[in-house]
């Protein structure tokens, strides 16, 4: 088969027998013999109860290890791109033969990969996104402040509130001191409208209906009444351009309204370049990976599954989610979310075969020093050590490949 090849490794002579009696050790510390404690049954006593044979599975076990270093060893100029299959040829008291399936890199025939048409958004800001980005700072930095007079929309309300069908109280429609922010939607609608106009220490009764697809059965389409009292209003007062904001915000250097509207253009400028120059590198990739034969060997594909499906988990987690919580809200299981990865996994090798045969035809070389002054950078991007950076990384090597596969891409860009 096309980009398969087996390799079969045996091991026997001393370095068998060795295998085997530390199998003996082991299994003979669990045995239960006649007359004789766990472990201290004589050899040949084990072997006439249990056989030879009992013990092969677990020798083949402890040589393992060293077949898989001695394929990888002897193998070192085939370009293994997958956890080789290990199956057991042969067994018996001479020795152990494992066959290892390896799968290799496949051939990569590239097509056009430069020039290929395409263009990079060009950035532009406008003064009502700098003005918009403006007032969400001022929101953010916005303060309750006590106010007298009535409730006007926006304002915040403190009640008291308790509500009643037919006269009796109902359960979960009594709260105490709660900030009910008027306009919100956050209650019955018709309930906060009713609210505007009130004053401090002011009480009334508000009738509203509660809705029909309301989920307590008992309260569904029902009219009620809520005896409500306001123990204090609230207005949202939004700071104004001045010093005291400018110090609140902490920024750098911003002092003035003019030099706060030039900073936020440069920052919206800023994440749509980042955001413009991912989506003119998919598109180049896209573009790029129509002119490429490969045929991708179906271990790829599924390892490059598990690597998104690990991913999607990770992001789950952040939501506070589990997998199998997921796979319960969607009545959906591992294999089917992973076949729903499968178009992207088949892209992203694509793109990385690509990348790689793009790399070697233009001779590009990432030296030691280099490699080092990224790591150095990065470390202290990240406000790591060095050497847990480069840990965390995967070493210096996946430095020079990740550079290898960014200077691909500039080839892509025609830079």
């Amino acid at each position: 088969m096309k980009n398969i090849k087996e390799i079969n490794i045996k091991i026997e002579g001393q370095e068998w027998e060795e295998a085997l009696d530390k199998a003996f050790t082991k299994a003979n510390a669990k045995a239960k013999i006649d007359g004789f404690r766990p472990g201290k049954a004589p050899k040949d006593v084990f072997l006439k109860k249990y056989g030879k044979e009992s013990l092969y599975m677990d020798a083949a076990d402890i040589v393992l290890d060293k077949a898989y270093h001695q394929v990888f060893e002897d193998n070192k100029d085939l370009e293994i791109v997958a956890q080789p299959d290990i199956a057991l040829k042969s067994i018996d008291e001479t020795g152990v033969e494992f066959t290892f399936t390896l799968t290799l890199k496949p051939e990569v025939k590239l097509g056009k990969y430069k020039g290929l048409g395409v263009k990079k958004e060009s950035i532009k800001v406008t003064k009502e996104e700098i003005e918009h980005e403006i007032e969400h700072l001022r929101s953010h930095y916005a303060e309750n402040v006590v106010k007298d007079g009535q409730v006007a929309n926006g304002d915040i309300a403190i009640i008291d509130f308790e509500g009643f069908k037919d006269g009796v109280a109902f359960e979960g429609g009594k709260g105490e001191n709660y900030s009910l922010t008027i306009g919100s939607n956050t209650f019955i609608p018709g309930f906060e409208e009713q609210l505007v106009g009130m004053t401090k220490g002011e009480e009334k009764d508000i009738n509203v209906t509660f809705p029909e697809d309301y989920h307590s059965e008992e309260l569904k389409g029902a009219p009620v009444v809520f005896k409500v009292k306001v123990n204090d209003i609230k207005e949202v007062k939004i700071p104004e351009l001045d010093k005291e904001f400018f110090e609140d915000l902490g920024m750098e250097g911003i002092d003035s309204k003019e030099s706060l509207e030039n900073q936020v253009k440069e920052n919206i400028k800023a994440h749509r370049e980042a955001e413009a120059d991912n989506k003119y590198i998919d598109e180049l990739l896209e573009a790029a990976s129509k002119n490429v034969e490969v045929e991708i060997p179906e271990v790829m594909i599924s390892e490059e599954q598990d690597r998104i499906l690990k991913q999607y988990e990770e992001n789950l987690k952040m939501q506070g989610i589990t997998l199998e919580q997921f796979y319960q809200f969607t009545n959906s299981d591992e294999s089917a979310l992973k076949d729903q990865m499968k178009d992207e996994a088949v892209k992203r090798v694509t793109y990385r075969l690509m990348l790689e045969e793009i790399a070697n035809v233009e001779k590009i070389e990432i030296s030691d020093e280099k490699a080092e002054a990224e790591a150095d950078t990065l470390a202290e991007r990240y406000q790591m050590p060095k050497d847990e950076f480069l840990k965390a990384f995967g070493g210096i090597e996946m430095i020079k490949y990740d550079l290898k596969m960014r200077a691909a891409i500039d080839i892509l860009k025609g830079e």
